[in-house]
């Protein structure tokens, strides 16, 4: 399940049974069924794959110290949510629901939402629910996967009185942009033509207070910043990072810009995992390979962040920096995942073995490349095109 499963299953037992023969000690491997696989899986909780991740980011958060990039002392997350289309079966509607568009099937779909370190890249926590949980409810929860050395950034989507009360309460950093129109203060704020001033915020006055441990008179103060884009647009920033002289307001613009690695990271999930490609049918098969996803993209970012840093100091004063091809690197661990974690070789040896190949597939970073961002490419019907500069690599 960790190898990604993209193929026919007949394919990829057939894939996996000769890989694994190749291992000393298990030249007589037995050939296995599909029907014995699915019977087998159903042994195993998704769960584990989760915690096979957060053994491996915490042992790179707790071993590390030199190597973990922060963000003026703070481990800079990001939490973003997405949509993700499952299999067509009644299963997973009674579990999920169907969602419909202009046309009369519709088709089902999970949201998934991630807390990810957009400058280590790792996901620190992922889930995925129905559509109808609200990402905020998710955001909340991942919560419980950070700390007080950490600063969260959050979309437009996300701004809450509960979500900004929880960061306080916890002691988490965040900076979320918000609509203008979020409340009185926001509107006040973009009229009053500041860059940037501290004002209270209370609870909505429709929220359900009944389950929450404030009033409709608590309060919480926020710092509003001004951000002017070259569109000619305005947004608006709200933050816990009050202290205007050791966080200046020009400061915020590449800040809230970060976030978007956690984008990056949803491209990669669905584009180059091929996440949506799943398994199996059952909702337990479909947790499996969601977590498994996420705990490869782990192991892969674990292995391409020393090449990288690598490449960054070979290619220091070229024209052009490079990186590792994330794509190519994907296609690369098929299979060596599994000499990574069930052969007898040497982990080191073979991690060392992986980040030749990645070097020898690398990509320049071209600075100040912008493209039009289309914004209903993923919720077209029709099949996508495959684009001659990114074929499939699993």
């Amino acid at each position: 399940m960790m190898n990604f499963l993209c193929k026919s299953l007949s394919l990829e037992i057939e894939n996996f049974i000769k890989h694994i023969r190749s291992f000393s000690g298990f030249t007589s491997f037995s050939w296995f069924s599909k029907s014995a696989f699915v019977q087998c899986r159903k042994k195993i909780n998704p769960e584990v794959f989760k915690y096979l991740s957060n053994r491996l980011t915490e042992e790179f958060y707790t071993d590390n110290d030199d190597s973990i990039k922060l963000w003026n002392g703070f481990r800079l997350l990001a939490v973003d949510g997405s949509r993700m289309t499952l299999p067509d079966t009644k299963e997973l509607e009674s579990s999920y629901g169907r969602t419909k568009n202009q046309s009369k099937t519709g088709v089902i779909q999970a949201r998934i939402s991630v807390l990810y370190d957009v400058i280590n890249n790792f996901v620190l926590d992922g889930s995925l629910s129905t559509v109808s949980t609200g990402e905020n409810a998710m955001a909340l929860k991942h919560l419980d996967c950070s700390t007080s050395g950490d600063l969260i950034i959050y979309d437009r989507g996300y701004p809450s009185f509960s979500l900004i009360n929880e960061h306080y309460d916890r002691g988490i950093e965040f900076l979320v942009r918000t609509k203008i129109s979020f409340n009185n203060a926001t509107r006040e704020f973009y009229e009053s033509g500041l860059s940037t001033d501290i004002v209270r915020i209370y609870p909505g006055k429709n929220s359900k207070l009944s389950d929450k441990s404030y009033t409709k008179n608590a309060y919480r103060e926020v710092r509003l910043v001004r951000v002017h884009l070259k569109s000619g647009e305005t947004e608006i920033l709200m933050t816990s990072l009050v202290d205007s002289a050791k966080f200046p307001n020009q400061l915020f613009k590449k800040l809230y810009y970060r976030r978007w690695g956690v984008e990056t990271f949803y491209d990669e999930l669905k584009n180059k995992i091929k996440a949506e490609h799943f398994s199996g049918y059952s909702q337990h098969s479909i947790m499996q390979d969601f977590y498994a996803a996420l705990f490869v993209s782990n192991v892969q970012s674990l292995i391409v962040r020393d090449v990288n840093e690598e490449l960054a100091k070979e290619t220091e004063g070229n024209k052009y920096q490079y990186k590792v091809n994330a794509n190519l690197s994907y296609g690369f661990l098929k299979d060596r995942v599994i000499t990574l974690f069930f052969s007898n070789k040497d982990m080191a040896t073979i991690t060392a073995e992986l980040k030749e190949l990645f070097k020898k597939h690398t990509i320049p970073i071209r600075p100040n490349r912008k493209f039009e961002r289309d914004v209903d490419k993923y919720r077209k019907r029709t099949k996508p095109k495959v684009l001659k500069t990114r074929k499939d690599a699993l």
